[in-house]
């Protein structure tokens, strides 16, 4: 297929994209560029791109595409709750439009990346399927619920949306988020001594490796269309259900000499739910996640070492809140996180 990669310069794109061109398929990338910079390690190859606001896209951007897979979005909590209005605007109302450009254009495929945080508040109790409440608790979160709720409005006989709803990310890529829990703790560890947990370490965290992700799409991407039509799915592995303690105990495992400091500075993250992902299994006969929070850990710890993070770079150039004030501060974009003409 030719495929539309939305976020192909982010975290998770830039391991996406060469899974899926190495399944055959013609990637074209779209991306604003906001992250492009963020690399530890070798540059990474990327797939032809447009370096395009996701907000000005137009029918010409979707024309001759046979699927869109859209993982471009203002990505993560801190960064929702300091500028909800710009997380509706792009998250939810540019992810809608587009769909609606893509539906017109004769797409017929649709993989839309969702996040298991849709379930917020749900506790630790019972493991939670697709079919449970949606409690989301941040801008980020309800921004996705929204736009499930659209795409399905849109779905027809033609149109066929997929909501991916993605445990939290975990996981070496060229392109590094260190603003995510595993990747944040490992980081930590290697530059202080310390797996420094703010939290009092108890909500559970479903997690899942960046690559995981990856074949994960790329396996819903040509899966027969009754199989996955207009159906959300959980994507991870239910050994990767872990409290925020466990996994600061997998870190220090992996990074010898840390140790483990649970401050509790922050109390009871009220983000705290144990995820069922038997659908997507059904659903894809004879996939299954290959990572193990313990291998995750591991692989940051070499990575980090082999590529010299730093301090500074762990701190900023890695952090998309921190990235995104430094752009702004220097006038690279505006208040609406547009690139300055």
């Amino acid at each position: 297929m030719r495929v539309l990669l939305t976020g192909h310069q982010g975290y998770l794109g830039t391991v996406m994209a060469p899974v899926l061109t190495a399944a055959g398929h013609e990637v074209v990338g779209l991306d604003a560029g906001l992250f492009a910079d963020c690399v530890l390690g070798p540059a990474p190859a990327d797939p032809p791109g447009l370096r395009v606001d996701l907000r000005d896209l137009t029918a010409e951007h979707v024309a001759g595409v046979d699927a869109v897979i859209h993982l471009a979005a203002l990505s993560n909590d801190p960064l929702g709750s300091l500028a909800p209005e710009l997380t509706y605007d792009i998250n939810h109302h540019a992810s809608v439009r587009l769909a609606r450009l893509a539906r017109d254009a004769g797409v017929q495929r649709f993989l839309y990346a969702s996040t298991c945080s849709v379930y917020g508040a749900a506790g630790g109790g019972d493991l939670v399927t697709e079919d449970a409440p949606l409690r989301p608790v941040t801008p980020y979160a309800e921004s996705k619920v929204r736009v499930e709720d659209d795409l399905h409005a849109l779905s027809d006989g033609d149109f066929s949306p997929v909501y991916m709803r993605n445990a939290t990310a975990f996981g070496y890529s060229p392109r590094l988020r260190a603003d995510i829990v595993l990747n944040n703790l490992v980081g930590h560890a290697l530059l202080s001594g310390e797996v420094l947990v703010l939290s009092d370490g108890t909500p559970w965290r479903p997690l899942v490796h960046a690559a995981d992700i990856a074949r994960a799409f790329a396996a819903a991407l040509v899966a027969p269309r009754g199989a996955v039509h207009d159906r959300a799915f959980n994507i991870g592995s239910e050994v990767n259900n872990v409290t925020v303690a466990e996994i600061a105990e997998e870190v220090a495992a992996a990074v010898s000499g840390s140790k483990v400091v649970i401050t509790g500075e922050t109390g009871a993250d009220p983000r705290s739910y144990r995820v069922d992902f038997s659908r997507f299994r059904s659903a894809i006969p004879g996939f299954d996640c290959e990572w193990t929070v313990q291998q995750g850990a591991l692989e940051l710890a070499d990575a980090y070492r082999k590529h010299g993070l730093t301090r500074e770079d762990f701190e900023q150039r890695f952090t998309r809140l921190a990235v995104l004030r430094a752009a702004t501060a220097a006038g690279a974009v505006d208040d609406t996180l547009r690139w300055r003409r």
